[in-house]
């Protein structure tokens, strides 16, 4: 069974998207990435070995480290908004 369903991604989307249809907001993608990196973290927790999924969580970390600059430059309000609610440090 897949972490990420379709009804969780609704989930997220709409509670931190404007819409489910919006998938495409920063501040959906930032708590969709979220989300998976807090997966992809436990599971490396007891597959310490696993260095291609160690390479993906990387990535993920990249992306939404650059959507979160993005956010604060253009919406700086939102920005402390969404850290807060996602409980992100910085």
């Amino acid at each position: 069974m897949s972490y990420l369903t379709a009804e969780k991604k609704q989930e997220i989307f709409t509670e931190y998207g404007e819409s489910v249809k919006n998938t495409g907001s920063t501040e959906g993608q930032i708590a969709l990435f979220t989300f998976r990196i807090s997966n992809l973290t436990e599971h490396l927790k007891s597959n310490r070995k696993d260095y291609s999924t160690q390479t993906a969580l990387l990535k993920l970390v990249g992306k939404r480290r650059r959507l979160l600059d993005y956010l604060k430059e253009n919406d700086i309000e939102k920005y402390r908004q969404l850290i807060k609610k996602l409980k992100l440090r910085k």
